[in-house]
């Protein structure tokens, strides 16, 4: 009979399985065989689904550096849902661009294995490990259009400042393991809990060290400069992906390490996230104001967003820590939609990604122009969409910690948000369509049957968010 220990690392097998079978299938679709992997993908996810809600509450389950407690098995469910909906706004498009489907297929569930582990790690070397496992994948994925010159330099600009952050990152563990001597988070902030900063000041060099890793990975200002080019390089539907899944699994991380391990010295590292918090709102909330380019937009919308979450980190009260789950749910299954539509709306000779490009687009595709009206909606925190109840909630958890410049500057601006948002909106159904431009090809069923998922989950959590919520605060409970 299996150790019970390795019942943690159950939904990373699943999901790696799968990728290894969609490796193989490719390998037959070369002689000719038609094989469905995408749907290999799915039914590993599915499996991945299926472990984390039978390990639910069973804190025990653990494989030394990985811990499946209900934290980290909350955020595996996210990551699935990411997962099947790429899976499935992915069928027509990689069809549609030519694209590797067996490389595709892979390189997405390896980068969600990363995630997975990134969620579940209760070490920082295997935050690392999972770090570049989940990077490289989406690296390779960035640039997978080899002939198109605006994905070569977003996988070439995403790649070196990736690089540069994980070695900031390194730096981080490496002052950490030689200050406490180990690199497991609970040996971690036993150590520090006993520790006085005046004894150990180097303890702030290697925080700070951590702290600009993973304000990499978030997208947080200052260390943002690579998500415009990537995002608008990027194919759309991967756009999506690495600005859902890999910001999932990046909160996930940083809110496990600073809220567990180095919780001893919230005192010294919450200003910094404070102004980290408060610049990655404002400068993504003005700069997005100004694109004409909706994946831009939207690359600057995940910045905002970013900052909202930190709102949540920098609150660390309960109210704050499940609202980090409940918005990272809900952004995620709301912009992986808005980005389905750009995906669903391009060809493979024109991203129609432009503001222009959704003139009058409710005289040709009234369906998309309301599914995309949704998400635009639930992304500027108006209700009754999941986008306002998750704003509602990080900003009551920085009110009741006190922090109400912060909660000021997030409510500001969200309402500033709403203008670009709209601005989508009023496009799309007051103005006149031009002539010269082309009529979107029609939309594929399993494209428009995830859009449906989407939409249909952004309102369950927009008008009851209460089940959702209290699993986030019980989850959320077992570790901090």
């Amino acid at each position: 009979m299996m150790d019970s220990s390795f019942n943690a690392i159950v939904p990373m097998v699943c999901v790696t399985l799968a990728a290894l079978a969609s490796m193989g299938a490719e390998a037959f679709r070369a002689r000719g065989e038609n094989l469905p992997i995408g749907g290999l993908g799915i039914v590993g996810l599915l499996g991945a689904a299926a472990a984390a809600v039978l390990l639910w509450d069973r804190n025990a389950a653990s494989f030394g550096v990985i811990v499946a407690d209900n934290f980290g098995l909350f955020v595996t469910l996210v990551l699935v849902a990411v997962g099947v909906l790429t899976i499935m706004f992915s069928s027509p498009v990689v069809s549609r661009d030519g694209l590797p489907k067996g490389d595709y297929y892979a390189l997405i569930l390896f980068s969600i294995v990363g995630m997975i582990m990134m969620a579940t790690a209760n070490d920082l070397l295997v935050v690392f490990i999972a770090l570049e496992i989940l990077s490289i994948g989406v690296y390779v994925l960035t640039g997978i259009r080899r002939d198109d010159p605006r994905a070569t330099e977003a996988a070439f600009k995403y790649f070196l400042l990736g690089a540069f952050s994980s070695a900031f990152f390194l730096y981080g563990i490496a002052f950490t393991y030689g200050l406490s001597g180990s690199t497991r988070l609970d040996r971690v902030g036993a150590f520090l809990a006993a520790q006085a900063l005046s004894d150990n000041p180097l303890i702030l060099v290697g925080l700070a060290f951590l702290l600009v890793g993973f304000a990499f990975k978030i997208s947080a200002v200052p260390f943002h400069m690579w998500t415009p080019d990537a995002y608008e390089g990027a194919p759309a539907i991967v756009t999506g992906f690495m600005s859902t899944g890999v910001k999932a699994a990046a909160f996930a991380a940083f809110a496990r390490v600073f809220l567990s391990a180095f919780e001893p010295f919230s005192g010294e590292w919450a200003p910094m996230v404070w102004l980290l918090a408060a610049a990655t709102m404002i400068l993504g909330t003005v700069v997005g104001v100004a694109q004409s380019n909706l994946k831009r937009m939207l690359a600057y919308s995940s910045i905002a967003h970013g900052g909202y979450l930190l709102v949540g980190l920098v609150a660390a009260n309960d109210i704050g820590k499940a609202a980090i789950l409940f918005y990272l749910a809900a952004y995620a299954v709301t912009n992986l939609a808005a980005f389905g539509v750009i995906a669903l709306l391009g060809s493979r000779d024109a991203a129609n990604d432009e503001l222009r490009d959704y003139a009058g687009l409710w005289q040709t595709r009234p369906a998309l122009a309301a599914l995309m009206t949704v998400c635009l909606l639930s992304l500027g925190g108006l209700p009754p969409t999941a986008g306002f109840i998750g704003k509602w909630y990080i900003f009551s958890a920085a009110v009741s910690a006190g922090y109400y410049g912060l909660a000021i500057i997030g409510v500001l601006t969200s309402v500033i948000s709403v203008f670009f948002y709209l601005r989508v909106v009023v496009m799309m159904y007051m103005a006149e369509r031009p002539a010269a431009l082309a009529v979107p090809a029609p939309a594929s069923r399993v494209g428009m049957a995830a859009l449906a998922v989407s939409i249909v989950v952004i309102f369950a959590l927009g008008v009851l968010p209460t089940p959702v919520l209290n699993l986030a605060a019980a989850s959320i409970a077992t570790i901090f």
